[in-house]
């Protein structure tokens, strides 16, 4: 939220680490495609850095973080790099294209890091913060360390790092709580103390990174700011290792709402704030608990009785904010079979999607499916739609017929039809249950490897013709890919999430056999 009456001084820098934090965590793997459309939301919403991943970690990473750097407008791309040379220049390479790019070096300061981790003495992991930030600073005039463990560091130590790194050209300090240990008085300290003692502190942005293992994020990256931080480095619902980060869309509103204890702004544009969560969600596979803060489905619902007769004599009574400031429309049972093209493409950009033309038919033909078979459409079932016509919109195998036999008498039978690569392909399968078989169906039709890590089902929304919500996890050689579908019919929506996460895996290992052939051609010139 951008306010022209308060100062410089009071805008907090927003960090969104969803594409390279947040995409560490396990099974939370994106696409090639869906990174690039996140980006762009994230640009689109007023994100000010987006840190776009990890360029020396592979080179569908490095790939990625370019091609953002290519097609951000507004946003400053930056890329992550451990404090080692072929890091550094790797990242460098990577955000080369953007109008403005950060490198992002970071190297552990923490005994125990030390000592365990990097196997170096202090004055060594000295040594390597300057050169490593100086040699950052050669790529680029946008450079920002992070004292990993800062918060376990020694002080004295940690602000002799501070100073060094500063001297040698970072332009943002960051001091994460990378284990989630603080507690909020400890960090405003923190921050308060190494800003009053590091003689050149006024010559670089203090930046908070916290983590979620006690349930503090959001907290201690508030406390950080009161104590003279300006950016927060966060990611969208939360999601980051382990617990996760602080979730961008809570430190937002916490500034927002709370203006009069938190007194400064930012720029983000606060309505497309559940969209952005949805996008991220159908990326990831990662359901937003109901009850989340803001983007959750029960945010702004009301079901206790003595609730809803305060909320119609005046919603004040128990609603902090007003659901349409993120993007939360307080209709959402408005469209039906009867419902045609215009009112659809008018409802989904009331909720924020803008489709091509290509994925708004298929979205509308989906539509009109699920209308015939299901009595209300809620705001949730379209989302689904939606995510599922954009996540599959390049898929290489496609679902055209499923007819399964189950019941108390096995085994239990699926016929499955596929298009594959625009052929048409049937089989038949038996397995220990319906989808056992719809699973043995498809192994039959694309034989393959892949080992099923995740089967998850929950329903979209309430109700015994409630759409179910399937998500399936597949691994082969080392690498691991999520998907998620939606159907009134459990085991259309279980074939749609398993052939989601194959074709993930195909594309996958389309583009590493791509860039192997690339490399090869380039040595042999």
């Amino acid at each position: 939220m951008s306010n022209p009456v308060q100062s410089d001084k009071d805008r907090v820098v927003i960090f969104d680490t969803t594409l390279r934090d947040g995409e560490q965590c396990p099974g939370a793997t994106m696409t090639f495609e869906e990174k690039l459309n996140i980006a762009a939301m994230l640009d689109d919403m007023g994100v000010d850095i987006i840190e776009a991943g990890f360029p020396i970690a592979s080179d569908g990473d490095f790939e990625a973080v370019n091609e953002i750097a290519k097609r951000s407008r507004n946003a400053v791309i930056c890329g992550l790099s451990r404090a080692g040379a072929k890091d550094i220049d790797r990242c460098a390479e990577a955000i080369r294209p953007a109008k403005r790019g950060r490198i992002h070096t970071f190297l552990s300061t923490s005994p125990v890091h030390m000592k365990y981790k990097l196997q170096m003495e202090p004055q060594q992991v000295f040594e390597l913060v300057v050169s490593s930030v100086t040699r950052a600073r050669n790529h680029t005039d946008d450079v920002e360390w992070s004292s990993e463990d800062g918060t376990r560091t020694e002080f004295d130590f940690l602000c002799r790092c501070v100073e060094a790194a500063i001297k040698a050209g970072a332009t943002t300090i960051n001091i994460p709580d990378t284990v989630g240990y603080a507690v909020p008085e400890e960090y405003y300290d923190l921050f308060k103390r190494v800003r009053e003692s590091v003689p050149n502190s006024d010559k670089a942005v203090f930046s908070v990174h916290c983590h979620n293992d006690l349930g503090m994020a959001v907290a201690n990256s508030m406390a950080g700011i009161r104590a003279g931080a300006r950016q927060i480095e966060c990611t969208i619902n939360g999601i980051g290792e382990r617990a996760g980060n602080a979730a961008l869309e809570e430190v937002v509103m916490a500034m927002r709402v709370r203006n009069d204890k938190l007194p400064f702004w930012n720029k983000i544009d606060t309505t497309q704030l559940t969209h952005a969560s949805k996008v991220v969600s159908a990326a990831t596979s990662f359901p937003v608990q109901y009850n989340k803060a803001i983007v959750g489905r029960n945010a702004f619902a009301h079901e206790s009785g003595i609730h809803q007769d305060g909320m119609l004599k005046n919603a004040q009574t128990y609603e902090i904010m007003l659901p349409e400031t993120v993007g939360v429309k307080q209709t959402s049972l408005v469209m039906g079979k009867h419902s045609g093209r215009h009112a659809f493409i008018h409802k989904l950009e009331e909720m924020g999607h803008k489709l091509s033309s290509n994925q708004l038919e298929d979205a509308f033909v989906r539509f009109k499916a699920l209308a015939d078979r299901k009595k209300h459409i809620y705001d949730e079932d379209l989302e689904s739609l939606i995510d599922e016509s954009m996540v599959h919109a390049f898929d290489r195998i496609k679902l055209v017929s499923l007819t399964v036999i189950a019941g108390t008498h096995g085994p239990q039978r699926a016929t499955m039809k596929l298009d594959v690569d625009g052929q048409s392909k049937i089989e038949e399968a038996e397995g220990n249950g319906p989808v056992d078989a719809v699973f043995n169906c498809i192994k039959s039709l694309v034989p393959h490897e892949a080992k099923l890590e995740l089967y998850q089902v929950h329903a979209v929304t309430e109700g015994t013709d409630a759409q179910a919500e399937v998500s399936v996890r597949l691994s082969q050689d080392g690498r691991s890919m999520t998907a998620r579908a939606a159907d009134p019919d459990t085991l259309v929506a279980s074939a749609k999430a398993y052939l989601g996460a194959l074709n993930k895996l195909v594309m996958k290992r389309q583009r590493d056999v791509a860039q192997g052939a690339s490399a090869s051609a380039v040595a042999a010139s």
